[in-house]
């Protein structure tokens, strides 16, 4: 007989704390999405058995050291392979505690059996060294991995230490919060399959934390770079960025930055070719940054400071450009952009500071999702 709960040990250990929930787990009327808060000093742990149905599976609470789990992690998770391989489970998301490696890689070897596409850690420190890898993969075959204020004992080897573990397809990575985004390059393994990196929400990043997170030739499919909130100072930085690290993003996302114009005098950089749309909306902007790629497919620049609408000599040939929320653009102010209607722009209309406001701390909560 197979010995469900034995599976649900590697797991349910793996929690948050949260009080809004006053049963430890509620799924829903379509057993579609299950969420467990466990906030009881001696939680019972049975009433997570009705996620097993779910396909979507939070499990939050506790906030607690978990070695005393560690034991388990020596079980034989291929007596339960065929268990595993019958959850309908997609989506996990487990949350804060502490986590010795040994327990985390226990929990990556059992959902190598299962179906999962999407796994999320939020608030966990990782405690110890990570086994040796193994021969072969016997984790997942994720193709969204999101990590969020997640520590790791190993510092910069973590990620190739990490993906050792996974089954090759990766496909969107997204780190926020990061304690260590200064990898090992020599050390980490070629993402073949990266398509979307998103390193939003990594305030202390900056250009030269940037160069050191984009591993040269690390990233070859790389299309979608997120870097909202990252730190990012001026476009020739990141541009010099790019260049060293050898990638060629389609959609690079530098909203909500400081930016500020380049220094004059300052190295000019060639955007990489394959790049076709930008967004700088958010980012504090007076006037239209100079050193833009040449032509573009979308340029965003809603919601700066622009006190004037842009002379076509100050945009780069672009075919969809976003300048809503802008001052220039209040009332009675339209009639300024008589000389942009035959230059691709979308139709706009003028926003308050407070609503300004109020969408730019959304689309931060949005976070990596509205990235695609």
């Amino acid at each position: 007989m197979v010995c469900v709960p034995c599976l649900m040990l590697l797991l349910l250990p793996l929690l948050r704390v949260s009080a809004a929930t006053p049963e430890p787990c509620e799924l829903d009327e379509e057993d579609f999405r299950c969420v467990c808060n466990f906030t009881d000093p001696k939680p019972d742990w049975s009433s997570a058995m009705q996620c097993m149905v779910a396909v979507e599976v939070e499990i939050r609470g506790g906030g607690r050291n978990l070695e005393q789990f560690l034991k388990s992690a020596d079980a034989d998770s291929k007596r339960y392979a065929d268990t595993i391989k019958a959850l309908r489970w997609r989506r996990l998301t487990l949350g804060a505690a502490q986590v010795p490696a040994l327990l985390l890689v226990a929990l990556l070897r059992a959902l190598g059996y299962s179906r999962l596409k999407e796994l999320t850690f939020e608030d966990l420190e990782v405690t110890g060294p990570m086994p040796p890898p193994p021969l072969e993969a016997t984790g997942p075959a994720l193709s969204t991995l999101s990590l969020r204020n997640v520590s790791w004992a190993t510092g910069g080897a973590w990620l190739g230490e990490l993906q050792q573990w996974l089954k090759p397809g990766l496909r969107v990575l997204n780190i926020a919060q990061a304690h260590s985004l200064a990898f090992a390059c020599p050390q980490l393994p070629t993402f073949q399959a990266l398509n979307s990196l998103d390193l939003s929400d990594n305030p202390g990043l900056g250009e030269r934390g940037l160069i050191a997170a984009l591993c040269p030739h690390k990233f070859p499919a790389l299309q979608g770079l997120a870097l909202r909130n990252a730190g990012m100072e001026t476009l020739s930085s990141v541009c010099a960025a790019l260049a060293a690290a050898s990638v060629q993003p389609h959609r690079l996302d530098l909203s909500h930055n400081s930016l500020r114009a380049t220094a004059p005098g300052a190295t000019s950089c060639v955007w990489p070719s394959a790049l076709s749309s930008l967004n700088l909306s958010f980012a504090g902007l007076e006037q239209v940054p100079k050193g833009l790629p040449p032509k573009l497919s979308v340029l965003d620049l809603s919601c700066n400071r622009l006190s004037r609408a842009p002379w076509p000599d100050e945009l780069p040939e672009v075919n969809n450009l976003t300048l809503d929320g802008n001052p220039f653009l209040g009332p009675g102010a339209l009639e300024h952009q008589e000389d942009l209607k035959n230059s691709g722009v979308v139709a706009v209309c003028a926003r308050s500071a407070l609503s300004m406001g109020v969408s730019g701390a959304l689309a931060l909560l949005q976070g990596a999702g509205d990235f695609a």
